[in-house]
C-alpha cells in the first residue's frame, strides 16, 4: 500500500505541536536562516523540541533551508545541516543547487517548489541528482501530475491549500527589482497583492484599481482522490506564517477529508501513527481566506483573481434585508454572535469592515453603523464563537494498543502491540494468591491497565488470560502497566528509521545546457554544480547581478483570459497593445506568450 501523507505548515513549534495533534503525518518548519519566510525562523532548540514530539507518531519534520545562497552564506548553511541533522531532521527543503556540493550529513533531500517543478525531464533530472521528493508547481494539472507519476520515480507532493503566487514559483524577481527585497530569499513584498490600474498604449484605463495579480486562495480538498491516484504522496498545506488557530483547523479539515477517503481504499494508507480525535467541526470558510480556487488542476479556467481585496473576506453569511438607525436584519443573522468581525464591499470597491456589538434576534447592532445599502452581501471574517472554541482543547491523537496480562509459571507477562504491531512483553515473578473476591478481579485489573493518563496511548482491546481468579494489587498492576508503557516508548522510538538520503546517478544532464537568470544561481557552488551536469552557459542570478528590461514575472495566470480577451478562445477584441499595470508612479508592461499560454510582466520604461 502507498503511504498518503498529510504536511502541515508550522510558523513555531508549537504550531508544529499542534498541527501533529491535529492529524498532520508531518510538519514544515523554517531554520533560523535561509527559509524562504524569513519571518518563520526557528532555533535548533525548537526545532528539535518540535522532532521528538513528532516521531512519537512516526511524524516527519521537514526542516526549510529554500534560499538561494551567497558564497558567504555557504559555511554558516554546512554548518546549520550539521545540526538539524543531529537534532533529528527528516529532510531539508532545498532551492539552492550549491547546498549539493557541500559536506552533508546523509540527510533526505527534497526540492523545493522554488525549483520551479513543471516537467518530467525536470523532475527526473532532480531524481537523479539525490533528491528524493520533489514539491510540484502549484499551476499542474492533475493530467500533467499524472505523466510525472508515471514517468519517475521520485516521490511528488502538491500543495492543496493556502495563498497562491501569482508567479511560477522562484520566477519571480518584482520585489528585487523594486525595493531590494528578494522573494528567493525569503524577503518578498508582496507587489502582486497591490491595486493596479490596466491601462493600454494609449493610457486608456480598461480596468481601474483592482488587485489583477492577487489570486484566491487554493483548496483542492474536494480533489484529493483524483490527486492520489495522479500520483501525489504528500498532501501539503500552505502556512508558515499562518497562527495556531488557522493550522488547526485546517489541518483538523484535511485529515478528516483524508481518512475518510483512506478508510474505504485498499491502496492507500496513512503516513503515520496514531487516530485524532476532533471536539469541533473544522471549517476551512472560518480561517483566513481570500475565496477558494482549484487553480488550475482541471485545465484554465476563468475567476481565479480576487479582484476586491488581498485581505480574508472569510464566510458568505447574507444580503442586508433592512437598515434602521443603529440596526440591520439580514439573511441568516441568527448565525452571529456578538463581537464577530463582517465586512463587505463599498461602492467605491474597497472592503470594508466593522464589529458586531450586540445580535437580538433578528437586530444586529454594530459597535459603529457602517455604510451600506439595502442587498449588501456580508461576509464574516471573525467569528467569536468559533474563536473561543479554538482556544480550547480541540484535538487529541492517541495510539492505539492492545494490552495481554498473562499468568506464566513463575508470575505474570504484561504484553503490549501497537497499530504498526510493535510489541514489547515483559514478565513479572509473582508468587501468586487467589482473590477472596473473585467476581470483580479482572474488572478491577482492566481498570488499571487502561489508564494510560498523558501517555501517547489509548486502549484499543485488554485480554486478562488467567486460568483462576488471581489478586494482583492495584499499585503493583499500575507499576506493571507503567513499565510497560516505558519498554513500548523505546521500541517505538528505535523503530524509527529516517529515510537516507536518495542515490545519486552518474552522468545526469541537467534539461538544457544554458542558463539564464532565471537559473537563480547565486554563488560558485551552484554554478559548478550545473558545469558538472551539462550547462555551458550559465548566467548569475537576478539578486546577484540584475538584468535590465527582463521579465519580471512569469505567470500562467492571464488577465487577458480573465477579461474574456483570449486570442485562443476565439475572443479577440481591438486592444491597443502592449498593455500595462499602474500603480501610483510604478508602471509594468505585459507580454503575453499565447503559445505557452503565459504572460510575462515587466517593468516598463518611463513616459
Amino acid at each position: 500500500m502507498q503511504n498518503i501523507e498529510l504536511l502541515a505548515p508550522a510558523k513555531n513549534s508549537s504550531c508544529g505541536i499542534a498541527a501533529i495533534n491535529h492529524g498532520a503525518d508531518a510538519v514544515y518548519i523554517g531554520a533560523e536562516q535561509f527559509g524562504a519566510r524569513a519571518a518563520a525562523g526557528n532555533s535548533i532548540t525548537d526545532i528539535e523540541h518540535l522532532i521528538r514530539y513528532a516521531h512519537q507518531y512516526h511524524a516527519k519534520v521537514f526542516v526549510a533551508l529554500n534560499t538561494v545562497l551567497t558564497d558567504s552564506q555557504l559555511a554558516q548553511a554546512q554548518k546549520l545541516i550539521g545540526q538539524l541533522y543531529e537534532a533529528g531532521a527528516d529532510a531539508l527543503i532545498v532551492q539552492d543547487m550549491g547546498i549539493l556540493k557541500l559536506d552533508l550529513p546523509p540527510i533526505a533531500l527534497h526540492a523545493s517548489t522554488q525549483t520551479d517543478n513543471r516537467t518530467v525531464v525536470k523532475v527526473r533530472f532532480l531524481q537523479q541528482v539525490g533528491f528524493s521528493r520533489v514539491v510540484l508547481a502549484r499551476e499542474l494539472s492533475l493530467a500533467q501530475i499524472s505523466e510525472i507519476a508515471s514517468q519517475t520515480d521520485v516521490a511528488l507532493e502538491a500543495f492543496v491549500h493556502g495563498a497562491l503566487c501569482v508567479s511560477y514559483s522562484g520566477q519571480c524577481y518584482m520585489s528585487e527589482a523594486m525595493c531590494g527585497r528578494s522573494a528567493n530569499r525569503g524577503q518578498c513584498a508582496q507587489y502582486c497583492r497591490l491595486p493596479y490600474s490596466l491601462e493600454d498604449a494609449t493610457g486608456n484605463i480598461l480596468v481601474k484599481n483592482k488587485h489583477l495579480l492577487s489570486m484566491k486562495d487554493l483548496d483542492l480538498s474536494e480533489h484529493l482522490e483524483e490527486m492520489m491516484l495522479a500520483g501525489v504522496q504528500s498532501f501539503k498545506i500552505e502556512g508558515r506564517l499562518k497562527d495556531e488557530d488557522y493550522v488547526k483547523n485546517i489541518t483538523a479539515y484535511y485529515r478528516s477529508k483524508l481518512d475518510n477517503i483512506l478508510g474505504k481504499s485498499t491502496k492507500f494508507r496513512q503516513a503515520s501513527a496514531g487516530k485524532t480525535t476532533l471536539f469541533f467541526e473544522p471549517n476551512p470558510e472560518k480561517s483566513f481566506r481570500r475565496g477558494a480556487t482549484d487553480y488550475f488542476l482541471h485545465n484554465r479556467h476563468a475567476e481565479n483573481m480576487q479582484l476586491e481585496t488581498p485581505k480574508s473576506m472569510g464566510e458568505a453569511i447574507g444580503k442586508v434585508l433592512y437598515i434602521g438607525r443603529n440596526f440591520f436584519e439580514m439573511q441568516h443573522g441568527h448565525l452571529l454572535n456578538n463581537g464577530d468581525g463582517l465586512c463587505f464591499i463599498n461602492k467605491q470597491g474597497d472592503l470594508s469592515g466593522f464589529r458586531v456589538n450586540k445580535v437580538d434576534r433578528k437586530q444586529i447592532f454594530p459597535a459603529d453603523m457602517p455604510r451600506m445599502e439595502i442587498g449588501t452581501f456580508l461576509y464574516r471574517n471573525q467569528d467569536q464563537a468559533f474563536d473561543k472554541i479554538m482556544k480550547g482543547k480541540t484535538a487529541e491523537r492517541k495510539i492505539e494498543i492492545a494490552i495481554t496480562l498473562a499468568e506464566t509459571l513463575e508470575g505474570f507477562s504484561l504484553s503490549m502491540t501497537d497499530e504498526m504491531q510493535l510489541h514489547v512483553v515483559l514478565n513479572f515473578p509473582y508468587t501468586k494468591q487467589l482473590a477472596q473476591k473473585p467476581e470483580g478481579v479482572q474488572e478491577n485489573i482492566r481498570t488499571q491497565l487502561a489508564k494510560l493518563g498523558n501517555t501517547v496511548y489509548k486502549v484499543r482491546t485488554i485480554e486478562i488470560a488467567f486460568d483462576k481468579a488471581w489478586f494482583i494489587p492495584a499499585s503493583l498492576v499500575s507499576e506493571w502497566r507503567r513499565q510497560a508503557v516505558e519498554q513500548l516508548d523505546e521500541v517505538r522510538k528505535k523503530a524509527y528509521q529516517r529515510e537516507p538520503k536518495a542515490p545519486e546517478i552518474a552522468g545526469a544532464l541537467f534539461p538544457t545546457n544554458k542558463l539564464t537568470y532565471l537559473g537563480n544561481v547565486t554563488n560558485e557552488l551552484a554554478k559548478s554544480f550545473y558545469s558538472e551536469h551539462g550547462v555551458d552557459e550559465i548566467a548569475y542570478g537576478f539578486e546577484i547581478k540584475a538584468a535590465d528590461g527582463v521579465p519580471l514575472m512569469f505567470t500562467k495566470h492571464c488577465i487577458k483570459y480573465e477579461m474574456g480577451w483570449c486570442p485562443r478562445q476565439g475572443n479577440q477584441p481591438t486592444l491597443n497593445e502592449p498593455l500595462f499595470l499602474k500603480n501610483n508612479d510604478q508602471r509594468f508592461e505585459l507580454n503575453f506568450d499565447c503559445k505557452k499560454c503565459e504572460m510575462h510582466i515587466s517593468l516598463a520604461q518611463k513616459l
